[in-house]
């Protein structure tokens, strides 16, 4: 092919056979200056030959996968192909799959050309070379870093286990001591070196048993409110990172193997100028001087307080059962109205309802429990079950002494004892463009969505590119697969996700697309929908 034009190299689509794998050419670029070109190299469980313990069930194939995508990353450094083999989480990536022992990997290659002629020098030595060498240095037992392998698989594995112990121990954290947390910046999320391993407090230092790593001591954190308090830089934030961080696996040296939140916790923050559509901001909002029902609230450009009003009331619709809030990116209005306030502002005249009035009946009510950083308002000690002193990076439990504090009255009174029932809405499918939609992640940022543009700055809890493609892939799938048909509530539609998700893992996302995605959480998911402005929900269904 060398020197023909570059539309020759169109022939190469289909499969190939080498000694050791099978290569599917599945999509070819067009010019040298398209999107890369895609295949799939399946090297069968003879050949692979790793050992059933390694992926005989989903957790360990995960951690499995995430091992090998590392390792031929690193083989094809400085090689034309490329993997997604991500950064520190170990996500569910259709870049690489474990099938009954079989190694599945996708790749992209950038398909070298001179102008618009081939450069079949080059592309030899990517496909007949580069390819085949990673291939028998990563993908087979024989030849792979054993040790490393299986350290890797058992990290994932108790990391798992961990995070499924929470809710049995009525925990919705868990951070082991001896935890790294601080990252090097904001831009190298690898562990900081000079970093305070994390100490528990006495308190509430609790034992788990873990499948491979056996007893492991650490705080947890208990259902409940909680709140972490101290002075400046002192690390309340790093803390409630690594906790928001904690609903994924971590590789082995991150340092937060063994820092666990339970799957269903979402941070929340005010997000000024999201769309808001249809949602009961009522335990926040009573009522408004345009006289509109807060119980169904829309707006193209919410405030802070609304939106973050908003946020909260999505995450409990959506499932959440943990919220993580940090003062530093909410909105104080609906954080606190303190005594002087109340005094000078009748309740009458004022709108909103502060979180501070609504955590506790949040909890007792819907049984959702919230973990707060609070440096400037002592308000909170009032309603909080437990108090944590960050101070010079060690976790201090002071709750005895903010109790004290609490005796003494401040003249504010709270301005609400209940949470309400969720109300739920139901998704026009119709508010999607499901026609070949064109699906982009642009960063962890923004998802090209056909014409529309979902900003995702907000949602914190998105670590990859990856994951934003797949919650683009899930959205249409969800409607191209009757789950959001109009009758369906949000909470149906996510249930019926997860359970797809579930039973056949990213194929349930996309079983066609070709390019890199990771299986995106529901809450994600829900998150993107609820940004999308083109989204109309059809009605409320029920409370």
């Amino acid at each position: 092919m060398h020197g023909s034009s570059y539309g020759r190299y169109k022939s190469l689509r289909g499969s190939w056979s080498f000694d050791s794998f099978e290569l599917e050419v599945q999509r070819v670029q067009p010019d040298p200056f398209a999107p890369a070109s895609r295949c799939q190299v399946r090297v069968e469980p003879r050949v692979a030959g790793f050992p059933e313990q390694l992926w005989r069930n989903p957790v360990r194939a995960r951690g499995l996968a995430g091992f090998l995508l590392r390792a031929v990353h690193r083989q094809l450094r400085d090689s034309r192909l490329r993997v997604d083999a991500g950064g520190q989480e170990v996500l569910d990536r259709s870049a690489c799959q474990i099938a009954g022992g079989a190694v599945v990997l996708r790749l992209g290659i950038d398909l070298p050309g001179r102008g618009r002629t081939i450069d079949g020098h080059a592309a030899a030595r990517a496909l007949c070379d580069d390819l085949p060498e990673a291939v028998e240095a990563a993908l087979r037992y024989a030849t792979a870093d054993q040790r490393r392998a299986q350290e890797f698989v058992d990290s994932v594995e108790d990391t798992d286990a961990l995070r499924r112990a929470l809710d049995p121990r009525g925990l919705v954290a868990f951070v082991a001591d001896g935890a790294i947390l601080p990252r090097r910046s904001g831009v190298d999320d690898r562990p900081l070196a000079t970093a305070v391993p994390f100490d528990s407090p006495e308190s509430l230092r609790v034992e788990i048993e873990l499948p491979n790593r056996g007893t492991i001591t650490g705080m947890g954190v208990p259902e409940g409110i909680t709140l972490i308090a101290g002075g400046g830089f002192h690390g309340k934030s790093t803390l409630l990172r690594a906790l928001e961080d904690g609903i994924y696996d971590h590789v082995p040296g991150d340092g937060r193997e063994l820092v666990v939140c339970r799957d269903d916790t979402v941070k929340i923050r005010a997000e000024d100028g999201r769309r808001v559509h249809r949602v009961d901001v009522s335990p926040f909002v009573s009522h408004l001087p345009t006289g509109a029902d807060t119980r169904d609230f829309s707006t193209d450009n919410a405030s802070g307080s609304t939106s973050q009003a908003a946020a909260i009331a999505e995450a409990v619709e959506a499932g959440a059962r943990a919220l993580l809030v940090d003062e530093d990116t909410a909105a104080t209005n609906l954080m606190i109205r303190d005594a002087r306030m109340q005094a000078l502002v009748a309740k009458e005249a004022e709108p909103l309802t502060p979180f501070v009035d609504l955590v506790r009946p949040l909890h007792r009510q819907r049984g959702v429990s919230t973990v707060l950083v609070m440096g400037g308002s002592g308000d909170y000690i009032d309603v909080a079950d437990r108090v944590l002193m960050m101070d010079a990076y060690h976790a201090r439990d002071v709750t005895g002494r903010a109790r004290e504090l609490a005796a003494r009255p401040t003249g504010r009174h709270a301005e609400a004892d209940e949470f309400p029932p969720v109300r739920h809405r139901v998704p026009d499918p119709r508010s999607l463009e499901t026609d070949r939609p064109r699906v982009r992640a642009r960063g962890v940022d923004a998802l090209t969505l056909g014409e529309s543009t979902v900003d995702l700055r907000a949602v914190e809890q998105i670590v990859d590119a990856a994951q934003v493609t797949g919650i683009g892939l899930a959205l249409v799938t969800c409607v191209r697969e009757g789950l959001i048909d109009g009758t369906r509530s949000l909470a149906e539609v996510l249930d019926a996700y997860a359970a797809r998700v579930d039973r056949r893992g990213p194929a349930a996302v996309d079983d066609h697309y070709v390019g890199d995605f990771a299986v995106p959480r529901r809450f994600e998911l829900a998150a993107a929908l609820n940004r999308l402005r083109t989204l109309r929900i059809a009605a409320h269904n029920g409370v």
